[in-house]
């Protein structure tokens, strides 16, 4: 059997998994596993350094599917390749509790890297990747111990350059010269609704020339030695990302539905899969792979070689430089440094004796320049934002092309590629990013910000300018609907901190809880708040007794960030009316809401029905606080172009609306 034969039937036995999944399961998409299989061929067989034995291996290549919906692609080759990923769960593609779900979900036990499905995310989760890869090995490496040395590679089709996070995510790689990063293009010129060539002209290999990219063009997809000379052709140039246009045929195999939408996103039919095994000569029965071709795919062997002598050399770089080796150690296993307890109490401590006024954007640097020097992997940045959001540092440091080693990246203007861009970077592993920019921009980055969550990775966004205190940039700026549609996010955890303290506790939580976070922090200054000790630990809790009365309240007030003083000062001139008020301060709901039951009720009776909830946003998340019984101070339209304080009065945040709302809650039987 000739060397091009023999590829052509492995690269079957994706097709073959991959048309009998989606058959079997009567949905799914057949079309992309089948046109780019020769082209995975060639990449896992040659060129992918991976251990199946040890999927976390932290120098292993690192393989994304931006289009994701050609999932059986990825599940196909963990499978042939040895993985954790078993033939019933090829058979179960798409049911319920089955590890093949419908687009790849994070889960790098099995070899996932990264959840994709949205189109383009990917291609950005790998930038991050391929970043993170590069700014490790600026950190890490010594003169003869590359222990970082690790590429990224990356499928994409249509649809991800169509959608403008590819963009982003791109123009920036090629700025930063990531020469370890490869993409595939899957130019089959074909999408759900058929030809591209009535929506999608782009010359794409200009645009990514335009970028700054190496660009491969016209490569036969279905040629394992055109695809090989096109990798080595990446391989050979280390300046640049590289983009190598592949030429394919969606669906290739099925002789009346090839190059046709047809493939793309329904299962062929039954007729149609027999067709396909006669014309690919494919006569095995369905889920059935030789013992000839499973021997011509497992990686075992060559992966368990290739990490073996990955870890004497780490083993001889521990040797020589062990500090290092700990702290890479350390950092790719996602631990915190010793005395990281120690150092969040002393900033605690420290913020818990804050006067005056403070914005909690400026608070937030407070705990950055507090916890930052003592934390290397704590990486920053911004969307253009830097000097508003206050998220650089007293030991930031600029990622450059020239210098990657640095721990600060101005994204510019990309809310949505930094989402992404950061989800790639807590994928890899090594660096916590952070990511700055106004809360109302949130809106750019929101799916970004929602595959955080659904693969529950460490990501935090620092959302400044929170609410219509930010002022004169009026409406266009002020988010209303934002903090509310965030909290709902599973996963999400979102602080809306009121004075230092909270943005301190706010900012440790942010970094030891494996999760995405929010921080929502004021534009303009607001006063800082007095605790007793108690208190102060409180507030880890997400909502606790900020000022209470003597005896059983009869009306609590719950606020959060700038509107706590005004509960604090509402509830003064309530208490010298002879009211029982309560304030409670409640930064952040979803960690409130996972305290005990015993807790809550301490802090908001079941008895004390009569209750407030003040926050300069929509009202909806508040109701299931202040019951049938309660009211909502909040915002009920857009906001307004002013003065941030005469905003703040016309929208109705005053002690005086506050007093008169808690009267009626009162008075009603």
């Amino acid at each position: 059997m000739s060397t091009s034969s023999h590829r052509r039937l492995l690269a079957n036995a994706i097709r073959a998994l991959a048309m009998d999944a989606v058959q079997k399961a009567n949905s799914g998409h057949p079309g992309m596993p089948m046109g780019m299989a020769d082209i995975a061929e060639v990449l896992w067989n040659d060129h992918l350094k991976h251990n199946p034995g040890n999927p976390h291996w932290p120098d292993r290549d690192r393989f994304v599917i931006s289009n994701g919906h050609g999932s059986m692609l990825l599940y196909a080759l963990l499978n042939l390749t040895g993985y954790p990923l078993t033939m019933d769960d090829i058979r179960g593609f798409r049911q319920l509790g089955s590890h093949t779900a419908g687009h790849p979900e994070h889960d790098l036990h099995l070899g996932i890297e990264t959840t994709t499905g949205p189109l383009g995310q990917g291609l950005a989760n790998a930038v991050g990747m391929a970043l993170t890869e590069k700014n490790l090995a600026a950190n890490f490496n010594r003169p003869g111990h590359e222990i970082v040395d690790h590429r990224t590679w990356v499928f994409l089709g249509d649809g991800c350059l169509m959608e403008g996070v590819s963009h982003e995510a791109c123009s920036l790689a090629g700025t930063l010269k990531l020469g370890k990063l490869t993409a595939f293009y899957d130019d089959n010129g074909i999408s759900i609704d058929g030809e591209v060539h009535g929506w999608f002209t782009d010359d794409t290999p200009k645009r990514f020339e335009a970028y700054g990219w190496h660009v491969v063009r016209d490569v036969d997809g279905h040629d394992p030695q055109a695809v090989e000379a096109a990798i080595a052709a990446a391989l050979s140039v280390t300046d640049r990302p590289s983009l190598l246009c592949c030429k394919t045929i969606i669906g290739f195999g099925a002789p009346n539905k090839q190059g046709t939408e047809s493939t793309h996103g329904a299962a062929l039919g039954v007729d149609e899969v027999a067709a396909a095994r006669k014309h690919l000569g494919w006569t095995s029965e369905p889920f059935v792979i030789p013992d000839e071709i499973r021997r011509g795919w497992d990686a075992r062997a060559r992966g368990a070689e290739a990490e073996g002598a990955w870890q004497k050399r780490f083993n001889a770089y521990a040797a020589q430089f062990p500090e290092l080796a700990a702290d890479y150690q350390r950092r790719v296993e996602g631990r915190l440094p010793a005395g990281w307890s120690d150092v969040v109490k002393a900033h605690v401590a420290q913020a818990a004796q804050a006067t005056g006024s403070l914005a909690t954007r400026q608070c937030s640097q407070q705990s950055l320049n507090a916890y930052g020097p003592g934390l290397p992997e704590l990486f920053g940045g911004s969307a253009d934002l830097t000097p508003s959001n206050n998220t650089n540092r007293k030991d930031s440091k600029t990622l450059t092309a020239t210098d990657v080693s640095g721990n600060y990246l101005h994204y510019g203007v990309r809310e949505f590629g930094m989402a992404a861009i950061m989800n790639g970077i807590a994928l890899h592993g090594g660096l916590i990013p952070y990511g700055g920019t106004f809360l109302v921009f949130s809106d750019y980055a929101r799916n970004g910000m929602r595959m955080s969550a659904i693969m529950k990775q460490r990501v935090i966004y620092v959302m400044t300018h929170d609410s219509i205190g930010l002022g004169e940039d009026g409406p266009t700026h002020q988010p209303v609907e934002h903090i509310p549609s965030l909290r709902i996010i599973p996963n999400m955890t979102l602080w809306r901190p009121c004075d230092a303290l909270e943005t301190a506790v706010a900012w440790s939580d942010a970094i030891e809880r494996h999760g995405p976070t929010i921080l929502a922090l004021t534009r303009q200054a607001i006063p800082a708040q007095t605790r007793s000790a108690a208190q102060v630990e409180a507030v880890r809790r997400g909502g606790y007794v900020l000022k209470d009365c003597e005896g059983a309240p009869e009306l609590i007030l719950i606020a959060t960030g700038s509107e706590v003083a005004l509960a604090v000062d509402a509830a003064q001139v309530l208490q010298q009316k002879g009211r029982r008020v309560r304030v409670v301060s409640m930064p952040c709901t979803s960690v409130f809401d996972a305290q005990d039951a015993a807790y809550r009720e301490q802090v908001l009776p079941r008895a004390v029905e009569k209750r407030v909830a003040i926050e300069a946003a929509a009202p909806e998340t508040w109701w299931r606080y202040v019951g049938t019984r309660g009211a909502v101070v909040a915002m009920h339209s857009f906001g307004a172009s002013g003065v941030g304080k005469d905003l703040f009065r016309h929208f109705g945040f005053t002690v005086d609306n506050v007093v008169s709302t808690a009267e009626r809650v009162l008075s009603e039987k």
